[in-house]
């Protein structure tokens, strides 16, 4: 509950430390199926900001749940305040002034609305990493498609939990048959076009 709290207003705001940094902070939200590269691209992405000497924070769905969402499992309740703990966290982020590149399967539409509705106005990029499924258990880096056709993993999104497919994400890659490289130029192409950098 926060009936006893009151926000309290900061001398330094977000427009100062994107002054500051020569940049306009945003939360670069990489959604898809398990499999598709999210986090390679992200980290590719994030790798070629800080090559263009760009302030960033990665955070990564597999990271997070060892810290700060280890007591959260994979329930449908779970993963929404999975998603909500994340969004706040990239806010708080790009409030900092930040490029925040996050990488979570984050299945459900309306969770990743609720992220883009905790952003300010133009703060939100939703970047959806399309890979059909197929595709996605052939890779199958960690395993868990594998796992999951067995019955060891309940829940698993897109064999026994859906998977909402953006509507109107404002970057579409299709990362087949393009190199990681190539997916990350053209996050970063976006973002100075943009001007996000």
């Amino acid at each position: 509950m926060t009936d006893n709290t009151v926000w309290h207003e900061h001398h330094v705001s977000q427009q100062k430390r994107a002054i500051l940094k020569q940049q306009k902070p945003c939360i670069l939200w990489f959604t898809g199926l398990s499999g598709s590269g999210k986090s390679t691209v992200a980290n590719a992405v994030e790798n070629l900001l800080f090559g263009l000497n760009k302030h960033t924070y990665l955070l990564d769905g597999d990271n997070v749940r060892q810290g700060l969402n280890k007591g959260l499992g994979f329930t449908e309740a779970d993963r929404i305040e999975n998603i909500r703990r994340v969004g706040e966290v990239a806010n708080l982020f790009c409030d900092a002034g930040l490029v925040v590149v996050t990488a979570f399967i984050s299945p459900f539409a309306k969770d990743r609305e609720m992220v883009r509705n905790m952003a300010m106005s133009g703060q939100f990029v939703e970047v959806f990493i399309d890979v059909p499924l197929s595709i996605c258990e052939q890779r199958d880096p960690k395993g868990l498609y594998k796992k999951a056709r067995a019955g060891e993993i309940k829940n698993f999104t897109g064999i026994d939990s859906p998977y909402e497919v953006p509507a109107n994400p404002e970057l579409h890659i299709v990362n087949e048959g393009i190199s990681i490289e190539e997916a990350a130029i053209q996050v970063v192409d976006y973002l100075k076009k943009h001007a996000y950098i």
